[in-house]
């Protein structure tokens, strides 16, 4: 008699007798291949955002400097130039991520990196402002898969209870890259003049050369989902499936397998995501502050030079990082998302009202700058690992993912217009839409809570079982 697998739909497929499926492994093999999956996944995904992040907010640091002047800009043309890469990120990362179901993640990573790498590299030669938006659009539509693409990939590979540490490992490199742009941009602020070029100049070029060479890299080492993961063996790939529970299952019907969905059926599916009240609102707790753009800027204005600008960036997102790391391992540790995204947008809001309130004592500014980026970072990714990890199945988490993130980015449209150079030092307009946005934040995560508890009530009512009722976490 063949062995059935039951897939994520509901069907079947049988499997012969001569390859026998080991469903389960011994508390210390299980251990072992974890470890595996962490080290082929989480360390290639965090490069590569790291080139991606640093690649996105550059510009931030190039605008510290001389490309302001260079390029002649005027007004609102740098916040211009900020907010036109946003577009079409925006736009396409719904079908980004649909591309990359179809398309394999090692390729559509991959490609997309090598392709932002290239836009980067051009940005370091326009000559004036159409140019610079020309790049920054061709950038924002390149890296419009790499964020939700990646939180996609890593969700079909672990449980719930362990999946806030390897979204936080993940979301990290969004620290790394903050704190290391303000390092690397420190550096090249000394080549102003090499080969003739301006420093800003060399912050696009060094980092687009970088970024190609990790394209490449990226294209053997980014693994897919598991279900075509060709370095475990058959039981280890069916294992990983179990294990992450049908709800959560990559595996696809064997007629999903040889067919394509056309147009219309990829539609439907949209359509259909967009049913559910709780698919919506989740998105609306991401909308938190752009705070990596204008960090340089920010601390710029405390009376501090180019280089020490740079230098001071870091310390803020070394305070994030040790926020979400504690975050991480006590959410995963009590199996809760909604505390953590409270304290986190508590301590946001404290940092913001101090800003807007205290104008001379420049350590007590630094302090809530902190403050601030504590909180945006950890409740940022506690939102993200809470949201994704109640979406089910290979559909509504492409959708889903793509969704929360682009319309979190909106934020990131809004913000390049509030933290204006005719603001500084206040920003006082800045700090207060900030503040607006961390309280939908709030609303939105209270709400959805709210709905997943009715729920777990209607499926209980239902005659349910606990163990799918407790699919959708708090």
């Amino acid at each position: 008699m063949s062995t059935a697998v039951q897939l994520e739909t509901g069907t079947e497929l049988s499997t012969s007798p001569s390859e026998p499926i080991e469903q389960t492994l011994s508390d210390v093999e299980e251990r072992k291949l974890i470890r595996r999956i962490d080290l082929r996944l989480l360390p290639i995904l965090t490069v590569v955002y790291i080139t991606a992040f640093l690649d996105r907010v550059n510009i931030s640091n190039a605008l510290t400097m001389g490309l302001p002047k260079d390029l002649h800009l005027k007004g609102d043309q740098p916040n211009i130039a900020l907010a036109v890469f946003f577009v079409p990120y925006i736009i396409f990362e719904i079908p980004s991520n649909l591309l990359l179901k179809r398309l394999k993640p090692h390729r559509w990573l991959s490609m997309c990196t090598i392709a932002f790498g290239v836009a980067m590299l051009a940005q370091g030669f326009v000559k004036n402002f159409a140019g610079l938006l020309t790049t920054r659009m061709l950038l924002g539509l390149a890296e419009t898969g790499m964020f939700p693409g990646s939180f996609y990939l890593i969700s079909f590979w672990y449980k719930q209870e362990e999946s806030q540490k390897r979204f936080t490992t993940f979301w990290t490199s969004l620290i790394f890259a903050g704190a290391f742009g303000g390092l690397l941009a420190s550096a090249i602020a000394e080549m102003d003049g090499v080969g003739g070029l301006r420093n800003w100049r060399w912050i696009f070029i060094l980092e687009g050369i970088g970024t190609i060479i990790v394209g490449g890299i990226a294209f053997f080492l980014i693994p897919d989902f598991p279900e075509d993961a060709s370095w475990l063996s058959r039981n280890e790939r069916q294992f990983v499936q179990n294990r992450i529970g049908r709800h959560n299952s990559s595996s696809t019907t064997a007629k999903q397998e040889h067919t394509s969905p056309s147009f219309r059926d990829i539609l439907k599916e949209v359509g259909l995501f967009f049913t559910n009240p709780m698919r919506i609102l989740g998105a609306f707790m991401y909308w938190v502050s752009a705070y990596a753009y204008f960090a340089p800027t920010i601390i710029k204005n405390l009376g501090y030079s180019v280089v020490q600008t740079q230098l001071r960036s870091v310390i803020p997102f070394a305070t994030a990082l040790v926020a979400c790391l504690l975050c991480a391992w006590l959410s995963d540790l009590v199996r809760l998302r909604l505390p953590f995204v409270l304290v986190g947008l508590t301590l946001a809001c404290i940092g913001l009202i101090i800003l807007m309130t205290v104008h001379h004592n420049i350590w007590a500014q630094f302090a809530a700058l902190c403050l601030f980026a504590m909180g945006v970072f950890s409740a940022g990714i506690c939102v993200a690992c809470w949201y994704i990890m109640n979406l089910q199945g290979h559909s509504q988490r492409a959708i889903g993912t793509a969704w929360m993130i682009s319309m979190g980015n909106t934020g990131g449209i809004l913000a390049t217009f509030t933290f204006v150079a005719s603001d500084a030092p206040r920003y006082t307009k800045g700090y207060g839409i900030c503040i607006g946005a961390l309280c939908v934040s709030f609303i939105s995560s209270f709400v959805y809570a709210g709905l997943i508890l009715k729920a777990r009530k209607s499926k209980k009512s239902e005659g349910v079982s606990a163990e799918d009722r407790g699919h959708y976490s708090l």
